[in-house]
Parts: structure tokens; sequence; C-alpha cells
């Protein structure tokens, strides 16, 4: 097989994403369909076009289309329906555009295989699939049997998205079999998903992106949806708001693809201070009355002394914290500006533009929710939609998680689980060296009081979180290679990625183009994309569906997992039919897998509690009080303040800027979502390296401290790890700030040092204190040249 390769510029590489004009169609030749061929020129004979969709964990799901000839894949192109304001198109970004580079490698995982090494050292031996199955199904009776049901683990997993997921496949068969130990939140958006609710009662707290032309002002805190895609739609209508005169600050460390793209001002802070700018916005609204004090008597609860709940003193009111009544410190920008890094001045000026630009929407991302302690800037957001009266009204946003719920897809059903233990996502590492030792206060176990085993048996269905973008990672190394802790684990993926690496039994899975599927963009968005088998498998690979199949068999329980469904086709057609019985308007299936995207078209945006503004007697809000609660009695009565307040408000962090670690590590390290990879999908796509290098950002006022210069080869380290990545010197990151663009591959060195740029060797595997979520941008480090 030949694999023979080829160049490209940067300026080619990005006329081949559509970047800056030009086709998608390659001239020489290319390593593609795992093998060379000459690509196609503008003929399209003998040519079949396929459509499918972006299957990347990125928040968007573009169209794209699979130019296929004699069963190889010569081309994509992305979306050609009309464009127009009512119904834009959905076209792929770089990453999309990539996808035949990325996942029609040689390097693709090819057969079954066996670990034959010391686990995590990457040394296999190809099996068969029946080996496979066998081995699988013997372990999974094994442990159940010895351990109980709940020894059983299905790992976090999104390198893989669609209705049909492999992760949910390997909970439904473990359901069927007994049972498994589930996991709740997610590395995303652990915080904001918990906390949100303590305000309102729910996550969909969001107007639907067309209603941005509406605002007055809009807030993007800690939000880079130009890189991240939150919705591929997302930046099309920021757009439009931005052309219709709306103005858009952007609150964050960095100076943001978005920034640059959309920000009319933008406000660095040093990472975890979020609340203390919060709080001194607040002060200046309330100082300088221009809260809507109506709207807070009407709908909200603990705001003040005379609308707190009952028994509670009013000394524990917002506006008591905040104008230091309990305390004595009074929450003024002169407080704030020496704990964020802000000018006071430029704070006030803030407070005064969010409270009377109304209608404003504060829009926050989830970046400053996965700090150590994220719940607060969620609530901390929601208070100043409520202080503001921007609730429940066209081009405002009631904050928080920001989620809609407009449209959505179906998916294969779990089923329930006979086992009923849960534990937060990022707490599985714990779960494994002490599961037994887990409770409710410490550590969020659900659904049982005590587990009767540790985690001994983990299913990793094509994704990274076992070691890549978990925290930790020479912590998390260490548990892992010990088999006497966890002692199967089954890995499925298309790489050899340096999570499957600590696999026992690694699976070939397949990429978008081998098999059926469907999804939407996050947040639901207006449309679905099918995603339909455009090539036959390579090699020896796999959709989980199939192995697990015969894995079912085995156990006895595969009619059940099947309920006569045996190809994913099938599954596809009986998800889409359950959901046309419930959107009658859905076209037929074979006409939405032939054009390849249904589209709803909506005359007005959805505005959350719309119905609570302007009807509240009939429509309370989803919390205990019926209205928003600034002040959670839920909250008060866990009786932790100190770390869990009833009210939101700012918490000296540890490894934030006032923790005295910072006299030894005086930089603080964070992490941002890169525009050339989906989380850790695309870092072996080489053309990759050149719409974006890993590399990390540093003021230079820090580097000429260190004696650092542009493009040099830096160690970036703490106690936990070390690293080695390429440095670039921007003023468009704040002074005493660096930041690396996570989901690199971790690749070490002989002595264990990270020389790709992987940023989990330098977290830790702390959890935010309510939500139990990641906090991966909370780091303490220093930098030195090599």
């Amino acid at each position: 097989m030949s694999t023979k390769k080829f160049s490209l510029s940067r300026r080619n590489f990005l006329k081949l994403c559509g970047a800056v004009g030009g086709s998608l169609a390659i001239t020489g030749t290319a390593t593609i369909g795992l093998k060379s061929v000459e690509a196609v020129q503008a003929q399209d004979d003998g040519i079949t076009v396929v459509p499918t969709a972006g299957r990347n964990n990125c928040g968007g799901c573009c169209v794209i289309k699979a130019h296929v000839k004699d069963g190889t894949i010569v081309k994509l192109s992305t979306d050609s329906e009309p464009d127009a304001p009512e119904s834009p198109q959905v076209r792929a970004c770089v990453r999309g555009r990539g996808y035949r580079k990325t996942f029609l490698s040689p390097d693709r995982l090819k057969y079954p295989l066996k670990r034959v090494g010391e686990r995590g050292e990457g040394k296999f031996e190809r099996i068969t699939w029946d080996e496979a199955v066998e081995t699988i199904a013997r372990e999974t009776k094994r442990i159940k049997e010895t351990y109980g049901p709940g020894s059983r683990y299905v790992n976090y997993a999104w390198g893989y998205s669609g209705a049909i997921h492999p992760m949910n496949l390997a909970k439904r068969l473990l359901a069927l079999d007994g049972g498994y130990l589930d996991f709740y939140n997610s590395y995303s958006s652990a915080a904001t998903t918990y906390a949100t609710p303590y305000t309102y009662g729910t996550t969909a707290t969001g107007n639907t992106p067309d209603d941005f032309v509406n605002s007055k002002l809009i807030i993007l805190w800690g939000h880079n949806p130009a890189e991240t895609i939150f919705g591929s739609l997302m930046m099309y209508y920021l757009k439009r708001a931005k052309e219709a005169g709306t103005k858009i600050i952007v609150v964050d460390p960095r100076y943001s693809a978005t920034a640059a793209a959309l920000a009319d001002d933008w406000i660095a802070l040093r990472p975890t201070t979020d609340n203390a700018l919060m709080d001194a916005m607040a002060y200046t609204i309330i100082t300088e009355n221009l809260h809507d004090q109506a709207f807070l008597d009407k709908f909200c609860v603990g705001f003040d002394e005379a609308h707190m709940p009952e028994g509670i003193d009013g000394k524990e009111s917002y506006k008591a914290y905040i104008l230091g009544e309990k305390d004595g410190i009074a929450k003024t920008p002169e407080w704030a500006a020496k704990i964020t890094g802000v000018p006071a001045n430029r704070i006030r000026q803030l407070g005064r533009e969010y409270a009377t630009m109304k209608p404003a929407a504060l829009l926050q991302g989830f970046g400053p929710q996965r700090h150590a302690y994220g719940e607060q800037p969620v609530r901390g957001g929601t208070v100043l939609a409520a202080l503001t009266g921007n609730v429940g009204i066209k081009g405002g946003s009631a904050s928080g998680a920001g989620y809609t719920d407009r449209h959505g897809v179906g998916s294969v059903p779990i089923g329930k689980n006979p086992f009923n233990g849960k534990i937060p996502c990022f707490l599985w590492t714990e779960a494994v060296q002490n599961g037994v030792g887990m409770n409710k206060r410490d550590h969020g176990l659900t659904g049982v009081a005590k587990l009767t085993s540790n985690i001994k048996m983990i299913w990793n269905m094509s994704g990274q979180c076992l070691l890549n973008q978990h925290g930790d990672i020479n912590k998390t190394i260490e548990i892992l290679k010990d088999t006497g802790k966890c002692e199967f684990i089954v890995c499925s993926d298309i790489f050899m990625t340096p999570s499957a690496k600590f696999a026992d039994i690694l699976l070939p899975g397949t990429t978008v183009f081998e098999e059926d599927n469907m999804r939407s963009p996050w947040n639901s968005g207006d449309y679905i994309c099918s995603m339909s088998k455009a090539i036959e498998p390579p090699f020896e690979c796999r959709f989980e569906y199939y192995w697990m199949m015969e894995v079912a068999d085995k156990l006895g329980i595969k009619d059940k997992f099947t309920e006569g469904h045996e190809t994913m086709y099938d599954w596809c057609k009986a998800v889409y039919a359950g959901m046309k019985a419930k959107k009658p308007e859905l076209p037929g299936y074979e006409e939405f897998r032939k054009r390849g995207i249904f589209k709803w078209a909506h005359s007005e945006p959805q505005v959350a509690f719309e119905k609570q503004i302007k009807d509240f007697e009939h429509n309370p809000f989803p919390t205990p009080s019926g209205k928003i609660e600034i002040f959670s009695r839920r909250l008060y009565d866990l009786n932790q303040p100190a770390e869990i307040p009833a009210i939101p408000k700012y918490i000296k962090s540890w490894e934030g800027p006032e923790d005295p670690l910072i006299e030894k590590y005086s930089l603080q390290l964070i992490g941002w979502h890169y525009g050339r990879r989906s989380h850790s999908t695309h870092d072996n796509n080489p053309w990759m390296e050149e719409v974006g290098r890993q590399e990390m950002w540093m003021n230079p006022v820090d580097a000429q401290k260190r004696h650092i210069k542009n493009g040099d080869r830096v160690e970036v380290f703490n106690d936990r790890g070390k690293m080695q990545i390429f440095v670039k010197l921007t003023p468009r990151i704040m002074p005493g700030v660096v930041a690396v663009p996570q989901g690199g591959w971790y690749t070490p060195d002989g002595k264990g040092t990270d020389t790709r740029g992987a940023i989990n060797i330098l977290t830790n595997l702390k959890p935010t204190p309510l939500a139990k979520g990641n906090a991966q941008h909370t780091n303490l480090v220093e930098v030195k040249a090599l």
C-alpha cells in the first residue's frame, strides 16, 4: 500500500478549506481512503455524493458531503442549500473540511488487539474478532459475579457524537446484563448544569440565538464560540447582531478569536476571579439605583431583607453581602480591581452599561465554570440578569447554563439500570481507588448510600477521558497501570491514542464515513443532519454496535439488546420514526437521508421564562419557592457556607491569584478550545499544524522576566508534572496568565516529561465543591526557557 506524502502551503490549505475561496478538490496525489489515489479535478464522472455531517464534539453539526468514486472518498464539500437569513447555510469549518485527512489516515487502527506489555506501554498483538468478543464477554461476566454489577463502569466519552452513541450502547448492554455504575455531569459543563437550577429550577435558561439581534448589549463571559463553535450558527447570529448595532463585550483573560472578530471591548481578568467582578458590577448597579426593584420584588427570593425565606436573617441577603453589612467588606469596584486586575473605573462602567443598555444578554461560556469554585460565576451571572430585569424578555438572557429545548434528536434507549449508584463523571479515578469509601457529601455519590466495590472494569468507547482529557495525567497513569485495581479495560477507537494505550482489549472503530447515524448541534439547534454511510469500513474496523451484539449473544441477551435491529440503518430508521411521531413536519426517512439535513423555520425566537414574566400567577418558576432564587434555601441547608454559599459570591481559590503557592508558581495556567481541534480530535492531522501550531500564549511582560523569546521551546511545570511546548509572546493574554490549547496528545519522553503540550500533565484531580466537576482551568505553574 502506498502512503505517498505531499506538502501543502498554508495559503493553499486555507484555500482547500474554503477560508480564502476555492473548491475543496485537491490536485496532486494524496493519502486518502487508506490508499493513494489521483485526486479528482472538476469532473464528476462516476462520482456519488453522500450527505453526512460533523461528528466532532465541538458544539457544531456541519453539513459534509462525501464525493465517492470506486469506493474511495475523493473530496468533500459542504452545505450548498440556499443561504438566507431565515435559513442560513450550515457550512463546515476547518475541522470539518479536514475530516478526510484525519479519518482516512493510514495510521488507523486496523485489527482487534490485546495487550502484551505493561498496561499503558502500548504493546499489543493482533487477535481475531472471535477472541476479542469472547474475552470481553468472559470478563464482563466474571467481574459482575465476583464484585457485583456496580464494579462495571462505562467511561464518559464523546470522541464520537451521534444519536446512536457507542457509550450509550455499552450502557444499554450492561443494563440488560444486571447493571453498572453510572455517572452524571459532563467534563464540559458540570458546574453550570448543576448550579443553574438552584436559581431557576432548570438549565433551559437560554433564548435561542436568533434573538441576539434584539439585544442592545451582549456580554460574552468566558465565551469563545468562534473556536468552540457552540452550535454551528451561533457566530452567524452574533454577526447579525453586531451588524444591527448591538454592542459586544468579551470578558476573558485572552483576547480570543471571538474577541478579535466581534468585540467592541475586551475586559481581561485573572482566572478564578469572575465573581469579584460580578460582585462589583452589582455594587455599582445597586448603589447607583440602576437595579430593577419591581422585578426583584415580584419574581425573586433573597435579594434584600424584605424578601428572604422565612426564618432566615436579613443579613444573609444578596444585597447585604454586596454592601458588606455582614462581613464589613463592601464589594466596591476598587475592592474588585485588586483581585481581578480590571481597573475600577472599567468595572463601574461595565455595571452601568449592563444595567442601562436594556435589553442585554450576559452569555456565559463553559470556561469560567471549569474553575475551583465554578458554581459561583454560574449563579453570579444569573443574579446579574435578575438584578437588571433581563430575564424572560426578547434581547435579554437569564444567563447560567443557557440551554434551549426547541428541538432535539432521539437516541437508542439505554433502558433502566438495575444498579442505582451514580458518581460525578470526573471522579471515576476516585472510584477506581476508593469507590467503597465514596459518599454523597464529599464525592457526590447518589442513588445508593455506599458502593460495595471499587471500579473493576471500564468500557471506554471512542473517548480520551481515560487519560488525555482527564486531570493529572501522571496520577491517572499510576492508577491505571495497577491491574490489581481496575482489572479489565476495553477500548474502541480509530487511532492509537494516549488513552487507547491503556486498553487490555483494543478494538478498531469506524468513522463518520463508514456507518449510518444522525445528530443535531449542541443545544438542540433548529436542524438535524443525516450521517449516511459513504464507504465500507476498511480492514477489520467495526462500529461498536456490531461487536456488542456478539457480546450480548454470549451473555444471552442479544434479542433484548437489538430489539430486532440488526444494522445501524435499522436503528436510525426506528429512532427517526419516533421523532417523526412527535414532529410530523419531518420528511420521510429516505427523503431525509437523501437531502442530508432538515431545518425548522421559526418566525419568532424562543425566550426562556417568557411565560413566567408575562403571566407569573399561572406560570411559576420551577424552583421550590416558585420564584427566582437569588438566595437558595437548599444550598443554605447544606451548611457548607465557606465553599457552597446560599448566594453567589467571590471565594478565594486554591491555585488562584491569592493562593500563597503563587510565590513558588507565579503564573496561572488555563486551557482553551483550539480552532484546529475538537478537544483532542484532529491533533494527529498534520495539516492542522499549519492552521494552528501547538503553542503556549504568554504575555511579553512575563517572558522578559524569564529571558524567554518568541518561538522559544520552554518547560512548563508544577508539582504534578512537566511539559515542553513552543511559546507565543502576545499582548492578547493578560500578564500573570499563560494559556495552552487543550487537546494535545500526551507524548512523554523517557523521563515522563510531556513533549506535545498536553495540558493535563499539569492539572488537578480536585473537583468543585458542589457539582464535583472538573476544575481543569485552575493551575499554578512556572515556566523556564530550555
